[in-house]
């Protein structure tokens, strides 16, 4: 392995500067977001802004030699064209709709893409230095475990660093100097010492390379040493099966997930152990050995792992966590089968395959960690035709079709299809989902964002006749009184979240005191966490607040049972329990102990 030229002198301000205007802009999009500036008063705007100046300047910062090279500047113009359309695109697929999840379609997107920025850095590193795309090995492994150090690094140094500013101004306060501490909490300092601190944590990883080469070897020790303990992991599991059989396996929910880690280890553990493949085989014979047999039943995990993906999309159809679980189940089969084959293959050492199989297999997840993220291979949209596609050849009932994700959860191209539902003959035969469906897309938060009670009051409807038309009684259930509602719209009773516009509510008149007197039940089905209650009653001086409850589980399924009437009282089997005027109910520990 040639030496990885140093950063030259005149090239290490540029670092901390860059570092520090990344700061800088940073806070700008803050401040644009908070005044609504362009491009800042959008959510496309900002994720096209936050990708660019997260990307591009730590790409800059870790790779930068000479700053006349006119090939670190192609670098950075072409990673911005890269980076900033598929930004565009995320940006897009997560607005065109109120109250979108756009965390679902962003996270993925921002994850995806530090990873693909993480796999390319080495092949644009080497490039600086050999002037040609293709570069030995041995410099691909060193620039990649060096960039991860060096971030971790980065991370410690700026977490120090505030912890040092922190005291400082701790200290001064003690003597009733508080200017430090005010000025260390001020939004512009913030970004700006952070960014300096951040560019400075660059520049020690990348100008102390001994160190941090030490760091790696200690890394590399452990899991040295962690290797032959998940080989016979892997060997004893895999020689379990055929006397446990692989059922247990598809009864759990998270049989792909445990799965996958374990090849997501053996691949991070194997790479650490043959490092660049320059120096003498470790472990005695045997024991290597043993790794190669691990390496071998590799992929038996996984094919398991892409069986019980497939049993999932067979039954259900393809989602969009789905789609991403299967693509990360593909890439790490890829690894387990290159990695079998390298240590299958005899030639002049341990594993001389493996640097053929690691470029080849890094060059692919990068291409579908960028494909993922353009309208090639977008796993909402998958999601979403496979949803329709079933429904309308009858694989999947419409009761079997998730609004609340595609209204809220799969971006704009969700919305969208949640829309045309609504002319769906699968769904327009069946008059109470299509009511459900319009309820879900009458809604505009997708959870039911909290507020307090001032903000429910402020922005609760204040006519009967819209309190009339917005509840709606469920079956058997008297019509809507009007004394009732008006005590409702002037606020004399707690109507909870559901005079909201935007309120999914069901309207239930139980007499559950048995004293002949039909009480109010007002139940928000607006949020999937459960079904919150809120109990009215009447007496001669008309409605009052009584109680409230809370039904966990599933809302939609709760929200079609009280529409439908589904209402059974269940009278406690022991009473509250009053001593010299304090009263008392028994804790579910205290009834199950006397029926013990």
């Amino acid at each position: 392995m040639s030496e990885s030229p140093d950063l030259p002198a005149r090239s290490r301000p540029f670092v901390v500067l860059v570092a520090l205007l990344q700061g800088l802009l940073l806070y700008l999009a803050e401040t644009g977001r908070e005044h609504g500036w362009w491009p800042f008063d959008g959510l496309g705007g900002l994720v096209c802004w936050y990708t660019l100046v997260l990307s591009v300047p730590t790409l800059m910062t870790l790779s930068v030699q000479e700053l006349r090279d006119r090939l670190f500047w192609q670098h950075a113009l072409g990673a911005t064209a890269v980076f900033g359309a598929l930004a565009a695109w995320a940006g897009w697929s997560a607005t065109g709709a109120p109250g979108l999840a756009s965390g679902r379609v962003l996270a993925p997107f921002g994850l995806t893409m530090a990873a693909a920025l993480f796999v390319a850095l080495p092949y644009l590193q080497s490039r600086l230095q050999y002037r040609r795309w293709s570069a030995p090995y041995p410099d691909l492994f060193e620039h990649a475990w060096q960039n991860a150090l060096t971030l971790l690094l980065t991370l410690l140094f700026v977490g120090i660093c505030w912890g040092v500013l922190t005291l400082w101004a701790q200290l001064f306060a003690l003597i009733k100097i508080t200017f430090f501490k005010t000025l260390f909490r001020e939004e512009p300092f913030v970004y700006l010492a952070t960014g300096t601190m951040a560019g400075l944590g660059v520049l020690i990883g990348r100008t102390q390379r001994r160190p941090v080469q030490v760091a790696r070897q200690i890394v590399f020790a452990i899991f040295k040493g962690l290797l032959p303990l998940l080989a016979l992991i892997m060997l004893t599991f895999v020689a379990s099966l055929p006397f446990t059989g692989e059922e247990a396996l598809w009864n759990t929910q998270s049989a792909a997930s445990i799965l996958m880690s374990v090849l997501i280890l053996l691949a991070l553990f194997i790479n650490a152990v043959y490092q660049d493949g320059g120096g003498a085989p470790p472990y005695p014979a045997w024991l290597r050995h043993a790794v190669d047999a691990a390496l071998v039943v590799s992929p038996v995990y996984a094919g398991l792992a892409l069986y019980a993906l497939w049993l999932r999309v067979h039954q259900y159809g393809w989602t969009a966590e789905r789609v991403w679980a299967t693509l990360l189940a593909l890439v790490l089969a890829g690894h387990a089968l290159g990695y079998a084959w390298a240590a299958l293959k005899r030639g002049d050492g341990w594993l001389r395959p493996l640097p053929k199989v690691n470029v080849a297999l890094s060059l692919g997840a990068m291409a579908i960690a960028l494909l993922v993220n353009s309208p090639l291979l977008d796993p909402h949209g998958i999601a979403i035709r496979d949803q329709i596609a079933r429904l309308r050849d009858g694989r999947t009932q419409s009761d079997a079709i998730d609004f609340d994700y595609l209204r809220f959860h799969a971006g704009r191209r969700g919305y969208e299809a949640a829309q045309a539902l609504q002319h769906e003959p699968a769904i327009t035969r069946d008059a109470e989902r299509l009511a459900e469906l319009r309820r879900v897309l009458k809604r505009t938060t997708p959870y039911g964002a909290w507020k307090s009670d001032e903000e429910l009051r402020r922005t609760a409807i204040t006519r009967v006749d819209d309190a009339r038309t917005l509840l709606h009684p469920a079956t058997g259930a008297e019509p809507l009184d009007l004394a009732w509602l008006e005590a409702l719209v002037a606020h004399r009773l707690d109507a909870g979240a559901c005079l909201q516009r935007d309120a999914d509510c069901v309207v239930l008149s139980p007499d559950l005191d048995g004293d002949g007197q039909r009480e109010r039940l007002l139940c928000d089905a607006g949020r999937p966490w459960g079904v919150t209650c809120q109990l009215h009653t009447r007496d001669l001086q008309g409605w009052h607040d009584a109680a409230s409850l809370h039904l966990p589980g599933d809302a939609t399924k709760l929200g079609r049972a009280l529409r439908a009437g589904q209402l059974t009282p269940r009278p406690r089997r022991w009473p509250d329990i009053e001593v010299a005027g304090e009263r008392a109910a028994f804790s579910s520990e205290a009834v199950r102990a006397t029926v013990d």
